[in-house]
């Protein structure tokens, strides 16, 4: 398996490069998992991924303005979106609809309550 390495490539000149520390051999999905770590019978161990962190957002509706209009905006000015009031949000994880659901107020701060989840393979197929 190739293996990447950071920092220079075929450098040439001056300082000696410093010797490289020694590489673990990366797991690769499906492959036994190690001792040290909890068994999953499930699937492939995602333990590698479940810090990354991904952004979520909330989408209300969208609209198309114009330039022109754009530049008119100012304090107090309405904009008309292509939802109706009452329709359910959009859930998205890095761009990509994953649920829709309704606002709510929890201690005083917005939440939203999912109502509805994208299955993953519906995911899945919106991703091709």
């Amino acid at each position: 398996m190739p293996c990447l390495r950071r920092g220079g490539g075929a450098g040439g000149g001056g300082a000696a490069a410093a010797p490289a520390a020694p590489r673990a051999p990366m797991e690769e999905f499906g492959s036994a998992p190690k001792a040290n770590l909890p068994v999953n019978l499930d699937g492939p161990n995602l333990d590698v991924i479940l810090d990354i962190p991904v952004s979520i957002s909330m989408e209300v509706g969208n609209a198309d303005i114009t330039i022109r209009n754009l530049l008119q905006l100012n304090q107090g000015s309405v904009i008309e979106l292509d939802r109706l009031a009452g329709e359910p949000l959009d859930v998205l994880v890095n761009g990509t609809l994953i649920a829709h659901g309704e606002v709510v107020v929890v201690n005083e701060k917005f939440g939203i309550r999912l109502t509805d989840v994208i299955s993953p393979t519906e995911r899945i197929k919106k991703l091709r």
